[in-house]
């Protein structure tokens, strides 16, 4: 039986659509123009876009340009497009007209049909929603404000979720000392709470950066219209717009200083994304490092074991598999390609206009979701419970022939290398063979290689400073 439908009609002419669909004729193109991939715009633009355009009406409202009634009617509306209410209207494939122009249409006529519910009479989505905007302006604003906000919501607190989670351990691991890696070959040693600190700094320093690019981010190109003038838009419109959105989101958002270069190019979209960029390059690290600690646990380093989750194999009973920092290094791969996209999705900017918006949209937000959801896991299924596993570290500390460093000031490096290189050669500790091949005694031996005082530096203490 054939699915119901009804009669709409737009600028283009008449179109049939399915009876129960809140949308008009405008986004029934579109979806049938643009059947390709199946994706939808992501969930963070589409609130976006609903708390835009309730920002919209409460200002054609208050500047009475919309009867009061039809304002608080449209911002109801749009406020239900914002907590998802109404997410299964909106089906528009992300690879789209490059303005967005279609899902913003999607959005008005949505609204409109609601709001006209509401009223019980006329509101038209072009004349009525639209008001005081164009898809040009509201798009890029809506990426902008979604980001934003999933920065402040999400990212941000899975981000300092982790790196708290990084400085216990840190805390709790200060006094065990460990051999150190360099160019993934035995280095001077240093303590569990030193090389966790690093973790710790990156992310630090990852989340200023972020903060940073995110007072960029909340400068918002409404208002501008089709290409920056402001054409049918009352000059009162944006900054009554942009101080509802800060009020119902809670973020402090601006009208950008010039509004052609917010319409015309995405540098704020791609300037956060290469920080996020940034970020998967610490995580990576991170990821790549517990899964070296964890290697083994016979052949590999073994100096840490983390958590159990599940089997490691289908064929190999027994094994087990450090599962969640792949599934964080496979997320920062994406972040990456991500990127990439979002970077030749914002130079594609033609004169007043970006034509890419949408494939920006699904990236930015995809990845900022992925980061969060990982970060967090990361922290509480691999960093909090990892157990250190002393007898390997102290073994392989006590055999690290680089103990030998610390006898450089006191007999020099060609002497110092021969005790590492017999030590190594012999399968000896440092102390034992420094002993026969040394006038020093075994006290100032044990005292200028004790490892943890080597954790601490300096020149006379039993370690040195360099590389």
């Amino acid at each position: 039986m054939a699915a119901k439908t009804r009669l709409e009609h737009d600028s283009f002419g008449e179109l049939r659509v399915p009876a129960s669909a809140l949308y008009g004729a405008t986004t029934q193109r579109a979806v049938q123009n643009f059947p390709i991939s199946g994706l939808r715009m992501p969930r963070a633009f589409l609130r976006a876009l609903g708390l835009v355009k309730a920002a919209a009406a409460e200002a054609n409202g208050k500047l009475r340009l919309l009867p009061e009634a039809k304002a608080a009617a449209i911002a109801t509306a749009a406020r239900a497009v914002a907590g998802g209410a109404h997410d299964g209207d909106f089906p528009i494939d992300v690879f789209q007209t490059g303005s967005g122009t279609s899902s913003n249409m999607n959005a008005n006529e949505v609204i409109a049909t609601l709001a006209a519910r509401a009223l019980g009479g006329p509101v038209h989505p072009n004349d009525d929603v639209n008001l005081g905007q164009s898809s040009n302006d509201v798009v890029p604003t809506a990426i902008q404000v979604g980001a934003a906000l999933q920065w402040h919501e999400d990212l941000r607190p899975a981000l300092k979720h982790l790196r708290a989670t990084i400085d216990r351990r840190a805390k709790s691991l200060a006094g065990v000392a460990k051999t150190g890696r360099t160019h993934l070959m035995d280095a001077m040693p240093l303590t569990f709470g030193q090389e966790l600190s690093a973790w710790s700094a990156q992310l630090r320093t990852a989340i200023e950066r972020l903060d940073d690019s995110a007072v960029r981010l909340r400068r918002l190109p409404l208002g501008g219209t089709a290409i920056g003038t402001g054409i049918n838009a009352d000059p009162r419109f944006a900054r009554h717009a942009v101080a509802a959105l800060g009020k119902a989101s809670g973020a402090r958002f601006t009208q950008a200083d010039n509004l052609f270069e917010g319409i015309a190019g995405q540098d704020a979209a791609v300037e956060f994304s290469g920080q996020l960029n940034a970020l998967v390059v610490a995580l990576t690290k991170i990821s790549n490092d517990l899964r070296w600690m964890n290697s083994g646990p016979l052949a590999g380093l073994g100096e840490i074991e983390l958590p159990a989750l599940q089997p490691g194999s289908s064929i190999m009973p027994g094994k087990v598999n450090p599962v969640i920092p792949e599934a964080m290094a496979m997320v920062c791969a994406q972040v990456v390609g991500n990127h990439a996209t979002i970077t030749m999705a914002g130079a594609s900017g033609n004169f007043q206009l970006n034509v890419m918006l949408p494939v920006i949209a699904l990236n930015l937000m995809q990845s900022l979701e992925l980061l969060a959801n990982a970060s967090r896991l990361l922290a509480d299924a691999a960093i909090a419970g990892f157990r250190v596993r002393h007898d390997r570290i102290d073994a392989s500390l006590s055999r690290n022939p680089i103990l030998v460093t610390a006898l450089n000031p006191v007999i020099g490096y060609e002497a110092a290398a021969r005790i590492a290189k017999r030590a190594y050669a012999d399968g000896r500790p440092v102390l034992e063979v420094a002993k026969e091949m040394t006038t020093l005694s075994e006290k100032q031996l044990r005292k200028l290689l004790d490892p943890k005082a080597l954790t601490r530096g300096g020149i006379g203490s039993g370690g040195v400073g360099g590389g």
